[in-house]
């Protein structure tokens, strides 16, 4: 059997939705309708439509001759191969050393020879004189003074592959 509270209990919340339902229908609708309607009323109805695509036109490449092609390995070639180290002698204690790393801490002279002390990495001092060589780009003692000593390296070009000329010096470390 069912009770009269649990009766009346249903019926109330039965009401309660009907109510509810009746409520959220019909009529004119709220400002969100009445907005939804409006909105397109402003609006342009033409579009411009998209311009011309013109077609492509490839062009080539380097159509005269007168480039290379940039995607192929090649070489320069050598204008002047004149220039040459002389990789036959004897190679001296100071080419072993990087040009950078040696000091000049002294001179001396005897017998009218003019001797410059150089101080490498491992602390040693070595004489030299003009006509020797040092560091590793074939470096050449042209001149020997109380400032510096001046150096004729043969450096080969990257590019060309030519062996070029480069003046150096080390100057005297106080």
């Amino acid at each position: 059997m069912m009770n009269l509270n649990s009766t009346k209990f249903n019926f109330m919340v039965l009401v309660s939705l009907s109510s509810l339902l009746l409520g959220c229908g019909g009529g004119e609708g709220d400002d969100l309708d009445q907005f939804m309607k409006s909105a397109g009323n402003d609006m342009s109805k033409g579009v411009e439509p998209l311009p011309e695509v013109l077609p492509y036109i490839p062009l080539q490449y380097n159509a005269d001759g007168t480039l290379s092609d940039p995607f192929k390995a090649r070489k320069a070639t050598s204008k002047s191969g004149s220039l040459q180290p002389n990789t036959n002698r004897p190679k001296e204690a100071l080419e072993g050393f990087p040009l950078e790393s040696l000091k000049y801490v002294g001179l001396l002279s005897k017998n009218k020879l003019t001797y410059a002390l150089i101080k490498t990495p491992d602390n040693t001092v070595q004489q030299v004189k003009q006509g020797n060589y040092l560091g590793p780009n074939f470096g050449l003692i042209t001149a020997i003074n109380e400032n510096a000593i001046d150096i004729k390296e043969i450096i080969q070009d990257d590019l060309t592959g030519d062996w070029v000329e480069h003046k150096a010096s080390i100057n005297l470390q106080e």
